[in-house]
């Protein structure tokens, strides 16, 4: 690659996941997270959910176990995995999304830049994914930032 702004616009084969009770409960327990909300139909309700809402980081288990696997990604964007860091992570979102419903997520390179740090240059690239739910509504977008030493 001559330029790492040549990265811009490079889009990801869309992937689809379905939201399932028993990765929330996983992640949940994983992250020591015991509000209810997460686990039971009722306190969801009763919290004013229309049914098991994900935990805020959930995204991460949909593009885990649904999207690109790490050594795809790295290939498509003619990366060395070894000089790889995450360099930073956001999500916004639209809309809850619950336990059930089939995400469909389309992802891209949004930026690309190249900088100079203490231990020299690096190129920081950044990826969006958005989260359309089964009625094709906007429900959610991540940013990555994927930090290349060079």
């Amino acid at each position: 690659m001559s330029d790492v702004k040549d990265l811009i616009g490079i889009e990801f084969k869309p992937y689809s996941f379905e939201i399932e009770k028993g990765k929330i409960k996983e992640l949940v327990k994983a992250i020591g997270d015991d509000n209810p909300i997460y686990t039971s139909l009722e306190a969801a309700k009763v919290a004013g959910y229309d049914g098991i809402p994900i935990p805020l980081t959930f995204l991460n288990v949909v593009d885990l176990w649904g999207g690109y696997g790490f050594e795809e990604k790295v290939k498509k964007l003619n990366l060395n995995p070894l000089k790889l860091l995450n360099g930073e992570q956001e999500f916004e979102y639209m809309k809850d999304i619950y336990a059930g419903d089939l995400i469909t997520v389309q992802s891209k390179v949004v930026q690309a830049e190249t900088k100079t740090g203490t231990t020299g240059k690096m190129e920081l690239i950044t990826t969006e994914n958005q989260y359309r739910n089964q009625q094709d509504e906007l429900v959610a977008i991540s940013r990555n930032v994927i930090v290349n030493r060079v």
